[in-house]
């Protein structure tokens, strides 16, 4: 198995433990994951192709989507509010 294959499935080990840890432990560690996920993806698409990023993202997706569904309101709700600043 080649490095970036094994950093991922590291990965996903150290996701589900945080996972275990109180919702206000888990900031921190998430946002660095999130971050070491973006590094992972660009490596894993280097070595091996479009492909196999393909499950790793619906992965990721899973993983995170109700903090993916958050940031996504919050900047939803900083366009709308930024738009009628102007108007």
């Amino acid at each position: 198995m080649s490095l970036p294959v094994t950093l991922a499935c590291l990965w996903v080990l150290a996701t589900a433990a945080i996972a275990l840890l109180p919702i206000r432990r888990q900031i921190l560690p998430g946002i660095v994951l999130i971050a070491l996920a973006l590094v992972l993806l660009v490596w894993l698409v280097r070595d091996h192709g479009p492909w196999i990023v393909l499950p790793v993202v619906a992965v990721l997706l899973s993983m995170f989507r109700r903090p993916i569904v958050a940031l996504i309101r919050l900047a939803i709700g900083r366009v709308r509010s930024g738009s009628q600043d102007n108007g």
